[in-house]
C-alpha cells in the first residue's frame, strides 16, 4: 500500500479550496448579479436555479484556468491539460447555453 506524499496532499487541498472558492463566488455572482440582470430583462429567476449557478461557476472556472494557465503557471501540466481537453470546452459551451438562453427565450427553462 502506497501512502500519499505530503506534496500531493498539499496539491489536492489547494485544488479543493479552488473548487470551493469558485463555487462560492459563482453563487454570489448568480444571486447578486445574474438575478437582477434576468429580472431587468423580464426573466423570472425561478425553477432549478442551481443549473444557472453551475453555469456561472463553470464560466468563472474557465476564466480562472485561462488566466492562471496563460499568465501565472505557464508550465503547469494541469492547466495545459485543462485547456486542451475537449470535455473542458464542451462543458464551457453548455454553461454559456445555460446562462444566456433565458435572454433569448424570455424565461428560465431549467
Amino acid at each position: 500500500m502506497e501512502l500519499i506524499s505530503l506534496g500531493e496532499l498539499k496539491k489536492d487541498v489547494i485544488r479543493l479550496i479552488e473548487i470551493i472558492a469558485i463555487l462560492s463566488i459563482g453563487l454570489l455572482f448568480t444571486v447578486h448579479i445574474l438575478k437582477p440582470i434576468y429580472e431587468n430583462f423580464g426573466v423570472l429567476f425561478i425553477g432549478n436555479v442551481w443549473v444557472n449557478w453551475f453555469g456561472v461557476s463553470y464560466i468563472l472556472f474557465v476564466i480562472y484556468t485561462l488566466m492562471v494557465g496563460l499568465c501565472i503557471s505557464k508550465e503547469s501540466i494541469l492547466f495545459k491539460k485543462r485547456r486542451t481537453s475537449i470535455i473542458f470546452w464542451l462543458i464551457f459551451i453548455g454553461s454559456n447555453y445555460v446562462v444566456f438562453t433565458p435572454f433569448i427565450i424570455g424565461e428560465n427553462p431549467f
